[in-house]
């Protein structure tokens, strides 16, 4: 359990870091998603799920 408050804390450091360092960039970022078609958004959601759950499987081996 501490892991995973470890690992949704460092997900709010990156973020919140990302945001205040690069407000520009996010906004165009989040234009392009707007942008993008339900279907495209979801792919690159499992996509991103299943390389991050890779990496702690092979991390955690």
């Amino acid at each position: 359990m501490t892991d995973l408050l470890v690992a949704v804390g460092l997900v709010f450091v990156l973020e919140g870091a990302s945001y205040a360092l690069f407000p520009r960039a996010i906004q165009k970022a989040m234009a392009a998603a707007m942008a993008l078609p339900p279907e495209r958004l979801r792919m690159g959601g499992l996509v991103a799920a299943v390389v991050g759950a890779l990496m702690i499987w092979l991390l955690r081996r």
